[in-house]
C-alpha cells in the first residue's frame, strides 16, 4: 500500500502515519516528492483495512494498493523519475551521464592516464575493477585493495567519482571507504545476501542485469536493495545470453523503454559487455541514447591489445572521444544532453 500525503503535510503528520504503518506490522518507506510525500507500507499484506482507514486522517490524501510484486521501485509508488546525486553529477535527469574507464585497474600510470583521457572527452564518472569476477579461476582476479588505492589516486588527479564492483560481503566495508558508487555485477544480481547488505549502506548502487534474467526478476533484485532502506539504485542493462554467437551477449535495447514504463529508477546501458567487441560499441551507444537510457558505461583502455581483461571490447581513448562527439546530436534529437 502507499499512503499519499496532502501537499504541505507537516512532519508530525508524516511521523503519525509512519507509526501506524509500523504498528500494523508493515515497514514504512518515506519517498519525498516535489509536491507530495508518499509513504510506502511494505509487508506481507495483513490487516490492510487498518491501512486503508488512514484516509480519514487530516493530512492523508488517499491510500492506494500497489499491484506490482516489486513495490518500492514501481511507478505505482513514484511517478516522477528518481535522480541520484553523486557529488556534482546528477544521474536520471535530462543529462545523460557517461561512466568510462578500464575493465581492470592494472597500475597507477594506466588508471590515471585513462581517467584523464575520459574526463577530457566528457565522461563524468570513472569505472574500474579492483575485484574481478572471472569465469576461470586462473584469470586475473584484480589488484584488490591496491587497485582501490589507485582508483583513489585517479579520483584525486581528475575529480571524477568512482564506480567499482563489490563481489563479496566481506569486502563491502573496505570498498565503501574508497568508492562513490557500488556496482553489483551480473553474476551477483540474485546474490540476495549481498543485495541486502548494500541496501544497508549509504552509497548509490549500480545493479547489473543477470545474464539470463527477466525484467521482472531484475526489478525484484532492485527491490531487495530498496527494501533495506537504500533508495539510490541504478539499473544497468549489459546484455543477456541468447543463442546468438556473433556477439558476446545480446544487448536488450527494448528493456530500456520497458523499464522506463515500469520503474522510476535511472537506467544505465553497458554496450561494451552487451556486445563484447569494440567495433559495435559506438552504434549500440547511440541506439541506447535514442531508446531513452539515462547513462552509458563504456570500457576504455589505452592499450587494449595487452589489457588484463576485456581488451576486445574496450575503446581506445581517441575512439572514445570521437564517440562522445557523435553522441551529442543523438542526445539532442531526443531532448537530452550528454
Amino acid at each position: 500500500m502507499i499512503v499519499v500525503m496532502k501537499a504541505g503535510a507537516p512532519k508530525e503528520a508524516i511521523e503519525e502515519v509512519k507509526k501506524i504503518v509500523r504498528d500494523t506490522g508493515y515497514t514504512p518507506h518515506v519517498l519525498p516528492g516535489e509536491m507530495r510525500t508518499i509513504i510506502a507500507a511494505v509487508g506481507d499484506g495483513r490487516d490492510k483495512s487498518r491501512l486503508e482507514s488512514m484516509e480519514s486522517l487530516k493530512y492523508v490524501e488517499n491510500v492506494v494498493p500497489i499491484l506490482k510484486p516489486y513495490k518500492l521501485c514501481s511507478r505505482e509508488v513514484r511517478s516522477e523519475d528518481t535522480i541520484i546525486k553523486v557529488g556534482d553529477v546528477a544521474i536520471g535527469g535530462k543529462h545523460i551521464v557517461v561512466m568510462a574507464g578500464p575493465c581492470s585497474v592494472e597500475g597507477e600510470e594506466q588508471i590515471i592516464s585513462i581517467a584523464r583521457d575520459v574526463k577530457a572527452a566528457g565522461a563524468q564518472i570513472l569505472r574500474g575493477g579492483a575485484y574481478k569476477p572471472r569465469t576461470s579461476p586462473y584469470s586475473f582476479q584484480g589488484m584488490e585493495r591496491e587497485g582501490l588505492e589507485l582508483l583513489k589516486k585517479a579520483r584525486e588527479a581528475t575529480g571524477l567519482p568512482i564506480v567499482t564492483e563489490v563481489m563479496n560481503p566481506r569486502e563491502l566495508e573496505v570498498i565503501c571507504e574508497y568508492t562513490d558508487i557500488l556496482q553489483i555485477g551480473a553474476r551477483n544480481m540474485q546474490n540476495f545476501s549481498l543485495l541486502k547488505m548494500v541496501g544497508q549502506v549509504k552509497k548509490p548502487v549500480l545493479l547489473k542485469r543477470g545474464m539470463a534474467n527477466t525484467v521482472s526478476e531484475f526489478l525484484m533484485s532492485a527491490e531487495y536493495i530498496l527494501s533495506e532502506g537504500n533508495m539510490e539504485v541504478m539499473l544497468c542493462e549489459r546484455g543477456i545470453r541468447t543463442f546468438e554467437t556473433a556477439t558476446r551477449n545480446t544487448l536488450d535495447l527494448s528493456c530500456i523503454p520497458v523499464l522506463k514504463e515500469l520503474t522510476h529508477l535511472p537506467i544505465i546501458t553497458d554496450p561494451s559487455h552487451g556486445t563484447g567487441y569494440w567495433q559495435y560499441v559506438s552504434s549500440m551507444s547511440k541506439a541506447s541514447v535514442a531508446a531513452g537510457t539515462d547513462g552509458l558505461m563504456i570500457e576504455v583502455h589505452n592499450q587494449p591489445e595487452i589489457a588484463f581483461s576485456d581488451g576486445a571490447q574496450s575503446l581506445k581513448p581517441a575512439k572514445f572521444a570521437q564517440l562522445m562527439k557523435e553522441l551529442r546530436p543523438v542526445a539532442g534529437a531526443v531532448g537530452r544532453t550528454i
